[in-house]
């Protein structure tokens, strides 16, 4: 069994969990999860077993009435939700500006009570992965752990974030109880932290991260790798995202929009080889839209004898669900990882999954090229069913 639990209780979160209790029952096929029937652990040993979140309309909830006001004019909700508790979690700013009520618990505790509160709640809930998929926010390496556990002791909560603040917690939980696996699916950096890297080694538990990778980025990225090994040269790439979902409305905030540019705009120098003149970065929000996003994405080449062709492509897609899919395998890999007791972070996994791949320094490469390799891996490590192999 992989005991998840969800930190952040937005679309993606309701699709995850809703979509994973559909498969589970036989509702629908896992379409969308990409080791679907490739690992060890099957879908339907995964169980959430708590959400946290601070908008002041969902916490103390179940996840059935979140998800039925989130997604429930869309599909059936299953009723075995309304066992799965929505609980009290921290903001630290994350909702500025966003027009949400937001109450955490750092708002009547020290970071330091928070913290202890945090972890002895999750000694109850006994949880092995925790999936961060929190409004996109602002923050920066911290880079030395001793610098972060400071912040935390002299209650400096200008200088940490609400992912930083989960991440540091997890950790605390598993140098106490158990190793755990930590899936950071925002631009937060953490994986590319040495800091938290650094804990998470300490504490033989697992990281992976930065910046769950599902639309434009991914088909980006393909695209170049495919001009790359045809010896094309790129004049330029232009990509934006337009989106009505809360974190195209919080991406309106300029340093929660540079969190994300950063993380989408790794794969240029990484797979050309070269710093090709480009404009990659979610640009606007537009409520109609929804969580289906518009994407729009074009690229000018030379090709051979100096001539010049140029792609375009225009795409409709549903923004959580994608990120949804990806929530299924990694709960799982990171269970399966753990298990075989590796600890830090796994440049494999973070390849195929993510925009900005952990550790610090790793180069973000195709998303044909890391699937290859990241199934390839799973073989060697003997993480992966035989039958698919065959």
């Amino acid at each position: 069994m992989v005991r998840v639990v969800v930190l952040g209780m937005g679309m993606a979160a309701s699709h995850y969990i809703v979509g994973l209790e559909r498969i589970k029952m036989g509702d629908v096929e896992p379409y969308g999860v990409p080791l679907a029937g490739k690992l060890p652990i099957d879908i339907s040993e995964i169980e959430v077993v708590g959400v946290y979140d601070v908008d002041t309309s969902k916490v103390g909830k179940s996840v059935y009435e979140v998800a039925k006001m989130q997604i429930g004019s869309d599909m059936p909700i299953p009723e075995s939700l309304k066992e799965i508790k929505v609980y009290e979690g921290v903001h630290l700013r994350n909702l500025d500006r966003l027009g949400i009520e937001a109450r955490g618990v750092e708002d009547r505790k020290s970071l330091s009570e928070a913290l202890d509160y945090l972890v002895e709640q999750w000694s109850r809930l006994e949880p092995d992965v925790f999936i961060n998929v929190i409004t996109t926010e602002y923050a920066t390496p911290f880079g030395d752990p001793n610098y972060l556990a400071e912040v935390i002791r002299e209650n400096n909560v200008d200088e940490i974030s609400a992912g930083q603040f989960y991440a540091y917690a997890a950790a605390v939980y598993a140098s106490k109880y158990k190793p755990i696996a930590y899936v950071n699916l925002i631009p937060t950096p953490l994986a590319n932290d040495d800091a938290f890297i650094k804990l998470y080694t300490k504490y033989n538990s697992v990281l992976l991260g930065d910046d769950g990778a599902t639309g434009a980025t991914p088909y980006t990225a393909d695209t170049l790798e495919h001009l790359r090994e045809r010896n094309r040269y790129v004049d330029f790439i232009v990509q934006f995202n337009i989106g009505g979902n809360l974190d195209f409305y919080a991406l309106t905030d300029p340093d929660k929009n540079l969190m994300k540019e950063e993380t989408k705009s790794s794969i240029v120098r990484d797979i050309l080889g070269y710093e090709a003149p480009h404009y990659i970065k979610p640009t606007g929000y537009l409520e109609p839209l929804g969580d289906k996003k518009f994407v729009s994405i074009h690229i000018e080449y030379k090709t051979f004898n100096g001539l010049r062709d140029s792609i375009y492509v225009n795409m409709r897609i549903n923004d959580s669900p994608a990120l949804a899919g990806y929530m299924v395998d990694l709960a799982r890999l990171g269970k399966m990882l753990l298990d075989q007791g590796f600890k830090g972070s796994v440049y494999e996994v973070n390849a195929f999954y993510m925009k900005k791949p952990g550790p610090r320094g790793s180069p973000s490469i195709s998303r044909i090229v890391a699937y290859q390799r990241l199934i390839n891996w799973l073989e060697s490590n003997d993480l992966i069913v035989r039958e698919y192999l065959e």
